[in-house]
């Protein structure tokens, strides 16, 4: 019978593993309560990015009249996102680098509430513009760092998670189109209360980022007290950037076309303005479902051309339809016209795949979105220029058929497999 080993015995023949001064030591991830934070502050945040638009549009009348605002002040608002969203949106890498992602979101979404809560209660069409262009200000600086934020704490789920805060995008748009002007009517009509509320679901927002404030790491994902040097990225020599940059402006030029003209489309059809309302809340909804489905299918794909192609001819089609049955088809084509909105969210998912980097993602965003924004400002107006001096809309739909082409063509260029670091 063998006789038990020593405990020097069992040192000496199972020695401990020693690792090398030298060895890395594998970095632990982030907690999972830490994360489920990051999840529900997306989630929050992108609820918040577009009801201070779209609250306003069903009540545009009554602001101007309780401001007396003419009509071409009350153009030159409809314009004034787009533009905003351009402006700031190029501030927002360098707060991020400066501040972090997650404080620049915070700050982003506590400027958003201010400007809600302050813009029903100004007394002047000027108080009345600067506090939408407070909320826009956060609205734009968050656009850019959404994809940031998820590259940095999902980076293997950016598709999924994409998907999950573009579809809480989409609802917070569709809510706040379809919910301002009955629950103003409830709360006695005043067009001030009816703005005022969606204040709250931002300051809500607030709250989850407060965890991130302190979070100073790079975009890059590297910690801020151990930077390492990064070569120049001169984002403006990728043929990438730009097809992104186009297809943003495109996909924006579109939608904001559809938000404004195309109600007024079905009623010169001869509908009435409460089905013309709900044909706009049906595209808008589309994008509740699809906005988690596409960007999951996007990231399983190296090339999201195909998808691109599925999404432009779906428009192609609502546009044919509306050219040549608009109130026969009404409801086929809202909805066709909302699987080609979902272009937005594609756009996103292909900001963070065309990266390998945070650092490279924070740029790209920046530079596609803000460039895109600055893209499609003219497009409403031409629209409506059009529509002015042909009396009917026989050009601006041929105008807006005719964007569709390159859309799909810049979708195709920015959906190839590669990124802008190989190009720059």
């Amino acid at each position: 019978m063998m006789s038990p080993m020593s405990p020097d015995e069992t040192s000496t023949r199972n020695p401990a593993p020693v690792r090398d001064a030298h060895t890395p030591v594998p970095a632990a991830g982030p907690a999972p309560w830490l994360l489920g934070v990051v999840t529900v502050g997306l989630v929050l945040a992108a609820l918040n990015l577009r009801p201070a638009i779209t609250s306003l549009g069903p009540l545009l009348e009554e602001v101007r009249d309780g401001l007396h605002m003419s009509g071409s002040v009350a153009g030159v608002l409809t314009s004034v996102p787009p533009f905003c969203f351009a402006l700031f949106g190029f501030a927002a890498p360098r707060l991020a680098r400066r501040f972090g992602p997650g404080a620049v979101v915070c700050a982003g979404m506590a400027a958003i509430a201010a400007g809600l809560l302050i813009r029903p209660f100004a007394g002047s069409t000027a108080a009345f513009l600067a506090a939408s262009a407070l909320a826009l200000m956060g609205i734009a600086v968050s656009n850019v760092l959404m994809p940031v934020i998820v590259k940095r704490w999902f980076p293997d789920r950016v598709g999924s998670m994409t998907g999950l805060y573009s579809m809480a995008l989409a609802l917070g748009t569709a809510l706040a189109a379809a919910l301002t002007v009955p629950l103003t009517n409830g709360l006695g009509g005043s067009w001030q209360t009816g703005l005022v509320l969606w204040a709250v679901p931002a300051a809500a927002a607030v709250v989850p980022w407060l965890f991130l404030v302190r979070d100073r790491t790079a975009a890059s994902g590297k910690p801020a007290e151990q930077p390492r040097p990064a070569p120049a990225l001169r984002i403006t020599r990728s043929r990438t950037s730009w097809a992104l940059a186009c297809f943003f402006g495109l996909q924006a030029t579109a939608a904001y076309i559809t938000m404004g003209w195309m109600p007024q489309i079905f009623r010169d059809a001869g509908l009435s303005a409460g089905t013309a309302g709900i044909l706009l809340a049906v595209t808008m909804a589309m994008g509740v479902p699809l906005a988690f489905v596409i960007p999951r299918a996007a990231a399983r794909l190296r090339n999201q051309g195909p998808i691109v192609l599925v999404l432009g001819s779906c428009g192609l089609l609502g546009y044919a339809g509306l050219y040549l049955a608009p109130a026969g088809g009404a409801w086929l084509w809202a909805l066709l016209l909302g699987v080609a909105n979902c272009a937005f969210p594609l756009a996103l998912t292909m900001i963070g795949m065309r990266s390998r980097t945070g650092a490279g993602v924070v740029r790209l965003s920046a530079f596609a979105q803000s460039t895109g924004y600055l893209i499609s400002i003219p497009g409403p107006l031409l629209v409506g220029v059009l529509y002015q001096h042909s009396g009917g809309w026989g050009l601006p739909i041929a105008l807006m058929a005719a964007l569709m082409i390159p859309q799909m063509a810049a979708g195709v260029l920015a959906g190839r497999d590669r990124t802008i670091e190989d190009e720059c």
